[in-house]
């Protein structure tokens, strides 16, 4: 059944409303204490999980505190720090790189604008959306791989690439909601509704979601599906 615009901007902010009662305390799960952390953490956290990258960051940062220090850092010595995280030296190529272009363009300061942010090596969209929304507080939207799970299966978007899901997604919500949008549809798919066997019979959007089925509907089989994120 097609839905009209009006029913699904109705919906999507339900849905953001009951994933808030669900997740009330959800948020960026990269440890970090400023935008050049969030960003480094960002960097690594590609084709890695948050809680891995966690276990490298301390000893990274203690290491090299600041874009100074990562831009002369060892490039043997800084591959072994991320070793853990996948590719490292691809990662460890990105950031000597991402390091010495904050310093030569931003004075070694972190931008809080879209375009300065990815003109900088190993930084694309999502990545500096991330940093936009959680060091930076401005309203941004991540289209990290669960939110385009989401997106898709919650009938907000048909579209594949991230910066088309990025504002259609977007034209759903107000400006103000995204950086917590982000937060709670990422968690949720994380713990619930995972890419395979979504446990969909735990699920708090049960009754609000068109994809409802695609994962166990038996209360007692999908709260076994039900998990937090492993490292």
């Amino acid at each position: 059944m097609n839905e009209s615009r009006t029913a699904v901007v109705r919906r999507a902010r339900a849905i953001h409303r009951a994933l808030g009662e669900t997740y009330p305390d959800a948020h960026c799960e990269l440890d970090h204490l400023d935008a050049w952390q969030l960003l480094v953490a960002t960097v690594l956290s590609a084709q890695s999980t948050d809680r891995r990258v966690n276990t490298v960051t301390p000893a990274l940062f203690a290491r090299f505190p600041d874009p100074d220090a990562l831009a002369g850092a060892d490039r043997g010595e800084l591959e072994e720090l991320i070793k853990s995280t996948g590719f490292f030296r691809a990662k460890t190529d990105s950031l000597l790189r991402l390091s010495a272009a904050l310093i030569a363009d931003f004075g070694g300061e972190v931008p809080a604008k879209l375009e300065q942010l990815v003109k900088l090596p190993g930084v694309g969209r999502k990545t500096a959306n991330v940093v936009l929304s959680d060091a930076f507080g401005v309203p941004a939207i991540t289209t990290d791989t669960h939110f385009i799970r989401l997106s898709h299966r919650f009938g907000w978007t048909k579209a594949s690439d991230p910066a088309v899901i990025e504002a259609e997604v977007g034209e759903l919500f107000v400006r103000k909601d995204w950086n917590s949008l982000n937060h709670r549809v990422i968690w949720h798919g994380r713990r619930r509704c995972h890419a395979r066997r979504p446990a969909c019979g735990a699920c708090p959007v049960a009754n609000l979601c068109p994809s409802f089925g695609e994962g166990p509907t038996e209360a007692a089989i999908a709260e076994k599906l039900v998990r937090e994120p492993r490292g």
